[in-house]
């Protein structure tokens, strides 16, 4: 009796502690937590039907009257509710929050508990008003709608902008300052409030800049004064982009997004609710083709649609420099959601596109391991790796600086260490990035950790064994969130628990479950993943081959790349440690990376020698390794 009320304490401890940190919300570079979970669309309407609540379904949000403003005063006021996170926003007051904090305020009036809002309100996150910061920055500048007709146009010609009437500038809210050669245009949210601002710096190429550069939650929107509103708009990444378009007059309306391909943030979506059509221009590579996709399930893809990126359909400022014809190629934009792809037309402009820009499509390549470019041709979302090696081989050292080096070119990276914790792994990132010592560098770690901190990259607080359906939450939800393109999952065993009581819960069962589920994530989501898993225990001596990754077949079968660390060192006098490239679905090449280690930068950066320092013969010897 004693035992089975110790277990179920412990059980109940175990529940609280995970409830605990299910409300929590982390920003950016932050760890995720392991509790979050998404509302789904069905469940808030429901919730919303009980409480005898009002609502208008949007594209991507629901909207209802704000139960925490004053009552009496601002009755009229609209909250906007995520479909997928549940996450809502007032911008009246400017509270926002997840769904569970918000059903409690919209529950029964008659409750004999009433609900306490006063204390509801001081655990909700209000939105930051930029417009004192705005107010103070433009002091120092000149308004573009001051300048006279000649100081304008002799601005515009010196800086090779679009040829932009003032008229159009001014409607943007544009400030000039000439000390700094900058143009600041404001981005507003709803309720025409600023939220932070873009800068086009010309010191000495053309710069822009998104000020503040976590949570500007606002949007550049033109409107072309005279034009009948049709619901329609276009959407591009920048500024140059926006002027380019206006110059032509080319759209009604046309938006600026406030981090470009980079981050969507949810915040902004109510802005975008009145539009019944989006048409998403961005540049012609596969980043915008994939970020396009990815957007558009955040805006309802139904009313997206996407100008395919070919050679004849560049991004706006291209194609104005080029002389085309911006309406037309507007007017070509085809839809992104279609029920199923029946005919090789639907596919026509995608295969064009892929064989015009076959660079890009191939992924984004790594700086550091220029070999991998060479077999792997470039790191693709919606592909799936598994990475395996010997104990003690480095396996978590090399995936850390693997990632770290997409993540410092705009990858957004979410790690799931569950055998390493946040700390160490992030120590062991920032000295990869920094490339030296920290304890040897100390003065310096504040600069090192101020650039670290800018990456893209987030980390789940997950260690040691971990359910499943828990993880694929916290997954699932920063994938939207934050856009996330590449997961690692470092590593697999640690999901699978220990126990092999029952046939239904054997190892083997359960990893085939979880790789099975992720996979079907990369490919649902476009994103890709990385799964570490251990090998089957082998004698020494042999090479690990595809066979001997822990389990069965499935994870081998399912992988689109599989690297196999080969460690040598313990065999011979003179053995190497080098990755092997063992599967390589999309190109089917094959080929090893020697893996030469910097115990003082923690790295396995590949180092380029020149044509002087190569000893006679080791080109040929070169090649022929990494052909194995």
């Amino acid at each position: 009796m004693l035992l089975k009320f110790v277990i179920r304490c412990c059980r109940k401890y175990q529940r609280d502690f995970k409830w605990k940190y299910r409300t929590e919300f982390r920003s950016f570079h932050n760890e995720v937590s392991s509790g979050l979970s998404p509302a789904s669309s069905g469940s808030i309407k429901t919730t919303l039907r009980q409480h005898n609540v009002n609502f208008q379904e949007g594209h991507a949000c629901i909207v209802i009257n704000c139960p925490i403003c004053d009552s009496g005063k601002q009755n009229d006021a609209k909250l906007y509710i995520n479909k997928t996170t549940g996450l809502f926003v007032c911008p009246n007051c400017r509270h926002t929050g997840p769904w569970d904090v918000l059903s409690r305020v919209i529950g029964p009036k008659k409750s004999a508990k009433t609900v306490d809002l006063k204390a509801i309100k001081q655990t909700l996150h209000i939105e930051e008003d930029f417009s004192g910061k705005w107010t103070s920055l433009v002091e120092s500048c000149q308004n573009i709608s001051e300048l006279s007709e000649d100081s304008y146009n002799n601005l515009i010609t010196n800086y090779a902008f679009p040829k932009v009437t003032q008229s159009q500038m001014s409607q943007l809210g544009c400030y000039y300052k000439d000390v700094l050669s900058s143009f600041y245009f404001p981005l507003i949210t709803i309720g025409n409030k600023i939220a932070g601002y873009k800068c086009l710096s010309i010191s000495p190429v053309l710069n822009e800049k998104t000020v503040p550069s976590i949570s500007a939650n606002g949007l550049i929107i033109y409107k072309e004064r005279k034009a009948k509103t049709d619901g329609t708009a276009v959407v591009v990444p920048s500024v140059e982009d926006l002027l380019a378009l206006i110059a032509e007059r080319s759209a009604n309306t046309v938006i600026c997004l406030p981090y470009g391909l980079q981050h969507l943030p949810l915040q902004i979506l109510p802005i975008l609710e009145p539009f019944k059509k989006l048409i998403l221009w961005f540049d012609n590579d596969s980043t915008s083709w994939d970020s396009a996709r990815h957007f558009a399930k955040k805006l309802n893809e139904k009313r997206c649609f996407f100008v395919r990126p070919t050679n004849h359909q560049p991004r706006p400022k291209v194609a104005a420099v080029r002389g085309y014809n911006l309406k037309n190629i507007i007017q070509e934009a085809q839809p992104i959601w279609h029920k199923s792809i029946t005919t090789f037309h639907s596919l026509r402009e995608d295969i064009l596109s892929d064989l015009q820009n076959i660079d890009k499509v191939q992924g984004v390549k790594w700086n550091r391991y220029p070999t991998l470019n060479r077999i792997l041709k470039g790191h693709r979302r919606g592909e799936f790796t598994v990475l395996t090696g010997p104990t003690g081989s480095g396996k978590t050292t090399f995936i850390s600086e693997y990632s770290l080096d997409l993540a410092m070119q705009g990858v957004n990276t979410l790690w799931g260490s569950f055998e390493i914790r946040n700390t160490r792994l992030a120590r062991t990132m920032l000295q990869q990035m920094a490339g030296v010592s920290l304890e040897e560098n100390l003065q310096d770690f504040n600069t090192y950790a101020d650039a670290f901190e800018k990456l893209p990259l987030y980390f789940m607080t997950f260690h040691g064994q971990q359910n499943l359906a828990i993880v694929m939450e916290a997954v699932e939800h920063a994938t939207y969130v934050h856009d996330i393109a590449h997961v690692i999952i470092d590593n697999v065993q640690f999901m699978m628990g220990m126990s092999e009581s029952s046939k239904h819960l054997d190892r083997y069962w359960r990893q085939d479950v979880i790789v099975s589920a992720f996979r079907s994530f990369a490919t649902k989501n476009n994103c890709h993943v990385t799964l570490v898993i251990h090998p089957r225990k082998e004698r020494v001596e042999e090479d690990l081959t595809t066979a001997s990754i822990f389990g069965g077949a499935k994870a081998s079968q399912e992988a689109d790349n599989i690297l196999i660390i080969q460690d040598k060192r313990l065999t011979s006098l003179r053995g190497k440690k080098y990755l092997q490239i063992a599967k390589n679905r999309y190109s089917g090449d094959l080929g090893v990376m020697m893996m030469d280690f910097d115990k003082a930068s923690l790295s396995y950066q590949q180092k380029k020698k020149s044509k002087s320092e190569e000893p006679v013969g080791e080109g040929k010897d070169k090649q022929f390794k990494e052909n194995r």
